[in-house]
C-alpha cells in the first residue's frame, strides 16, 4: 500500500476490477437497456467479441498492428455491453456466465495465438514463446479466481487483469517498435498478478480448519455376539438342510433298489 497527500493509495482502486469498474457501468448500463428494447440478445454481442477477437490475431499475425489495435477495441467494446445487455434482459444468470468466461478464454487465445505466429515468422522464430506464455499466465488468473470463488473464497486484485492486459496490448499495437518490450512488462505483471492471487487464496484457505472424516461407532459387545450367533445359526441351519437332504436322496435310491 502507497500513500499519498497523506491517504493511503489502494492500487486496485484504479484497476478495471474496482472503482473505475463502477465508472463504466454507470455509462454502459443505460446503453445496455437501449440495446435490450432493441432487441439485441447478450449471446450475439458475446459472438461478435468472439468474432472481433479473432480478426485481431489475424491482423496481428500478419503485421497489421494499427489494424489489429482497432479490431481489438472492437472485442473490447461486446465485452462490455453483453453485461450490460444481459442485466437490462433479466436473463443473467449461471448459463450466461459459462458462456462468457468460455468466449473470454477462446478470445485471449484468438489473440495471443496471432501474436505467436507473427513471432514464428521473424528472425527470431523462438519468441513465439513469449505469447504463448502470457496466454499461460492469463488462463492461470482466471482459474485461480473462478476455482476460489466456486471454494469461497476471494480472488479477486492484481495489476494485470483481462482488462489491463487489453489496454496494454493495444497500447503495444498502437506504438509498433514497443510491442515485444510490451508483451515482456505483460508477461512479468501477470506472474506477479498470478503470485499475489495464489499467496492470497492459499492464506484464507489454510485459516479454514479441514473437517475431520465421520467415524462410524463401533458396535457394542453384545451387539457383536448377537450378530456371530446369528451367522452360526444360520451356518448350522444351511449345513443341517444339506445333510438332511442328501440323507433323504440315498434313503429314495435305496428303496428303488
Amino acid at each position: 500500500m502507497s500513500y499519498h497527500a497523506g491517504k493511503p493509495l489502494v492500487w486496485s482502486h484504479y484497476l478495471f476490477d474496482g472503482n473505475f469498474r463502477e465508472r463504466v457501468d454507470k455509462v454502459t448500463t443505460p446503453i445496455g437497456q437501449k440495446m435490450y428494447r432493441v432487441g439485441i440478445s447478450p449471446d450475439v454481442i458475446t459472438v461478435v467479441g468472439v468474432s472481433m477477437a479473432g480478426a485481431c490475431g489475424v491482423a496481428i499475425a500478419t503485421g497489421n498492428f494499427f489494424t489489429a489495435a482497432v479490431l481489438l477495441a472492437l472485442t473490447g467494446l461486446p465485452d462490455a455491453l453483453d453485461g450490460a445487455v444481459a442485466k437490462a434482459s433479466g436473463r443473467s444468470g449461471p448459463r450466461g456466465a459459462f458462456f462468457d468466461s468460455v468466449s473470454d478464454r477462446l478470445s485471449d487465445g484468438l489473440l495471443f495465438g496471432g501474436a505467436a505466429w507473427y513471432f514464428a515468422g521473424t528472425e527470431t522464430p523462438r519468441m513465439a514463446m513469449l505469447p504463448f506464455a502470457l496466454f499461460l499466465a492469463a488462463s492461470l488468473i482466471s482459474y485461480q479466481r473462478a476455482k476460489a470463488e466456486s471454494l469461497g473464497f476471494d480472488a479477486k486484485g492484481g495489476i494485470m487483469e483481462r482488462a489491463e492486459r487489453f489496454i496494454a496490448l493495444g497500447f503495444g499495437l498502437l506504438i509498433s517498435p514497443l510491442f515485444t518490450a510490451v508483451l515482456w512488462v505483460m508477461l512479468a505483471l501477470s506472474t506477479v498478478t498470478v503470485l499475489t492471487r495464489f499467496v492470497k487464496v492459499w492464506r484464507q484457505a489454510s485459516a479454514v480448519s479441514p473437517v475431520p472424516p465421520k467415524r462410524r461407532p463401533r458396535p457394542d459387545r453384545s451387539e457383536r455376539s448377537e450378530r456371530l450367533r446369528a451367522r452360526r445359526a444360520a451356518r448350522t441351519d444351511s449345513t443341517g438342510g444339506d445333510l438332511r437332504t442328501r440323507a433323504r436322496e440315498r434313503m429314495a435310491e435305496f428303496r428303488e433298489r
